[in-house]
């Protein structure tokens, strides 16, 4: 569930960025300030334990959070990220360069200080909320110490919170991408070319085009946003297209004779027999 909400932040950022773009603003401040009755809120995105999330789907993950980290701040999308476990498999060196912001309390050794901070020290704090924080801008981490809170503080500010207003969940988010298989590495492609009547079409004219893009099906196919969006992570899943690069057209990984061969594999065997 947590890789689906992962996967629906990254839709939802693109969306964003088409809405901006339709309205010629650059950023999320700029939009709200145009837009008073339409708002956009801030979303903040918090992983506790990313080891868990890479020994599951870490490709996936990774790709994910390194889009989110380069793009998503400008559209008013955030990242926390948390783990006990901070090793270069887990805190891979994508992912460590497009989040500069870190915090390190104690660990074990010099060696997950660097994999954290980039720099040893993070080895000899004390405990108990003793920490290293290294800021977007700083050179050097600051040592900085930690508030403690009371299990009755924390009660007392989650029922201030429940007070305010009524919980709005949105299951839709985790459920999003039900039918995909992450364990194993497999997607479960097969599966989801069934999910749209227009994957095929999809397919077709971004093989015929020799790109793909958002708005390119969005012009051929008389589509929305969103549907194009989708269609592009299935093409994505299925291998005929690769990830998303920034704002550039993905890379088409088919070839257009790559595909009748594959869709007509016995025309071209017979024409091969008559040549011979």
């Amino acid at each position: 569930k947590t890789v689906n909400a992962l996967k629906w932040v990254v839709g939802e950022m693109e969306r964003r960025y088409q809405l901006l773009s339709n309205r010629g603003k650059r950023n999320l401040e700029a939009y709200n300030e145009a837009n008073k009755t339409e708002k956009l809120p801030h979303i903040v995105f918090i992983i506790d334990e990313l080891a868990d999330l890479m020994s599951v789907a870490a490709q996936e993950v990774e790709g994910a959070i390194v889009r989110l980290a380069q793009m998503a701040r400008a559209v008013g999308i955030h990242l926390v990220l948390a783990t006990q476990r901070p090793s270069v498999n887990v805190i891979t060196g994508l992912i460590k360069a497009n989040i500069p912001s870190r915090i390190a309390f104690a660990v074990p050794s010099q060696i997950d200080s660097r994999t954290i901070l980039d720099c040893a020290g993070a080895e000899k704090l004390l405990g108990q909320g003793d920490m290293l924080f290294t800021a977007s801008d700083a050179n050097k981490p600051r040592r900085l110490q930690g508030a403690y809170l009371s299990d009755e503080e924390i009660e007392r500010v989650n029922n201030f919170l429940k007070e305010q207003g009524e919980a709005d969940y949105h299951d839709e988010i985790v459920e999003k991408q039900r039918g995909i298989t992450i364990l194993g590495g497999e997607t479960g492609a097969s599966d989801m070319s069934d999910e749209d009547e227009l994957y095929d079409d999809a397919k077709d004219e971004v093989v015929r085009a020799g790109k793909a893009s958002a708005s390119l099906l969005q012009r051929r196919l008389r589509i929305g946003y969103s549907r194009a969006a989708r269609l592009l992570d299935l093409l994505e899943s299925e291998g005929i297209i690769g990830p998303a690069d920034g704002a550039k057209p993905r890379e088409i990984l088919v070839g257009a004779e790559t595909e009748s061969e594959e869709e007509y594999p016995e025309e071209h065997e017979s024409s091969e027999e008559e040549e011979v």
